[in-house]
């Protein structure tokens, strides 16, 4: 049984599609290509269990359609698995359709969060075979494999589909699989170098993206996408972190590993796993960057961090206002925003932020107040960089809950969900709200921040790095231009 995971081609005057592995889509000018780790698992998972499996990234590989199309009809799958979001659904249930003539006995698949939103819906609006919904679809592509090659006898909960003519499922996924199970991902198979360079997290070359957990500890923010994929947290052993770690570093000669678990555990587990980085002498040889939460970790914590060799730390600022901060669940103050990238950049580490505008219920000058906040972290370097975006209710999410039933969003057409405009309505213009996050990214400009980040150079991996971001905010302007309609 041939199984192929792709992304196809994405054509957009927008950008280039920011898909794998992303829990906010967005176009970019200047491309970004980060390690799909999930579908990565599942690509390994299969080659062990005897299936022929062939990855095709035509986003990072930037076929055209009619590769693409080329290399279906040459291999002729048995199953071509697809990972969506919201505003290129309607894409895919296109592509889906395409397939079907191409190859006419491949069965298609799709999974991501926006079909474990609303399953039904890919059924109605295309021809596609199964949705597999929750974030282990990893697991349940194996078993889906396995059903249909006759090696097991039941499908998992979360596995939708058609029966004669109606669709039906096996019931409401669950998350029971033991993490510590998951094998050393194939990075061979999955062509791991097609991300290994155009990432703009990455200050070492090659690099690579890992998950310890899946996915947040906190998991409550009413805007992130992934609490509908793991309304649980579950890790992997830090031994067997460190293992992978290991393999990374001996096999593949990695310099920088991001771990893209929503929130990196804490705890016990991350003493283990920094005085075991430490210990097998990993923090010598690579950097590590993570995602974390503010207010989650002592001064004592970030030092040890710094001596494992952490680098970047990726912190979810979302608003400087008190009452936005209570509202999406963030259980977070503004003085733990400040307090926390004082306390990191203290020991050593880089705080990343990100910060979004556009929320329903803030005025215009509540938006400038998180301007205000983000500029001044990164002009006194308590921040170093900066991602910025427009807020964008996700099907699944409490917000997109709570905006339906406020009369709070201006469209269903996900094509719009892509942060290139407001979907929730605000109580300023479109070109306000574009110009906030222009703002943003207008600080690589500032003179402060400028000298900052000259007097930090301290060889030519920080000027090549330096140059890399400033291509990257300048990618970021055009990015939120106003669109004239």
């Amino acid at each position: 049984m041939k199984i192929l995971i792709t992304y196809p081609p994405i054509s957009s005057e927008k950008g280039v599609p920011l898909l794998s592995q992303n829990r906010q889509f967005q176009y970019f000018k200047e491309p970004t290509y980060i390690y799909p780790v999930v579908p990565a698992h599942a690509a390994t998972m299969l080659s062990r269990a005897g299936f022929e499996v062939l990855w095709k990234d035509c986003i990072a590989e930037n076929c055209s359609d009619d590769e693409f199309n080329s290399f279906v009809k040459s291999k002729q799958p048995d199953l071509i698995v697809i990972e969506t979001k919201t505003p290129v659904v309607k894409k895919h249930w296109q592509i889906v359709n395409r397939l079907k003539t191409i190859a006419p006995a491949a069965k298609s698949v799709l999974v991501g969060d926006h079909v474990t939103a609303l399953p039904e819906e890919s059924f109605e609006h295309s021809r596609v075979d199964y949705v597999l919904t929750g974030g282990d679809y990893d697991f349940l592509l194996l078993n889906l494999c396995s059903y249909l090659a006759g090696k097991t006898q039941k499908l998992e909960e979360g596995i939708y589909f058609r029966q004669s003519g109606a669709v039906v499922n096996t019931g409401k996924f669950k998350l029971d699989h033991d993490l510590g199970d998951l094998p050393a991902i194939e990075r061979a198979l999955t062509q791991w170098a097609l991300y290994a360079y155009k990432n703009g997290n990455f200050k070492s070359t090659p690099g690579t993206y890992i998950m310890s957990g899946r996915d947040c500890w906190w998991g409550k923010c009413t805007f992130c996408s992934w609490p509908s994929l793991y309304p649980k947290f579950r890790v992997r052993p830090a031994r067997n972190v460190l293992s992978e770690i290991g393999g990374l570093i001996d096999t593949y000669r990695i310099k920088e590993i991001m771990d893209d678990t929503g929130s990196f555990p804490v705890g016990d587990w991350l003493q283990e796993f920094c005085k075991g980085m430490i210990a097998a002498g990993y923090n010598k040889k690579i950097s590590f960057d993570c995602n974390m939460r503010f207010g989650a970790l002592s001064s004592k914590e970030y030092a040890l961090m710094k001596d494992a060799g952490f680098r970047l730390l990726l912190f979810g600022i979302e608003s400087a206002n008190q009452r936005t901060l209570d509202r999406i669940n963030k259980n977070l103050t503004v003085e733990q925003i400040i307090e926390s990238c004082k306390a990191a950049r203290l020991a050593g580490l880089y705080p990343h932020i990100t910060i979004m505008f556009g929320y329903p219920w803030e005025s215009y000058e509540d938006a400038q107040k998180t301007l205000a906040l983000g500029r001044w972290l990164l002009k006194k370097g308590y921040a170093y960089t900066v991602q910025a975006t427009v807020v964008i209710p996700y099907p699944g999410t409490k917000l997109f809950e709570e905006c339906g039933k406020d009369n709070n969003l201006r469209t269903f057409n996900w094509d719009d969900y892509d942060m290139k405009q407001p979907v929730m309505k605000v109580t300023y213009s479109q070109e306000a709200l574009l110009s906030l996050v222009r703002g943003i990214y207008n600080i690589a400009y500032n003179p402060e921040f400028i000298l900052r980040r000259l007097f930090s150079i301290r060889g030519k991996g920080d000027i090549d790095y330096f140059v890399r971001g400033f291509r990257k905010v300048v990618g970021h302007l055009f990015d939120f231009q106003h669109q004239h309609n």
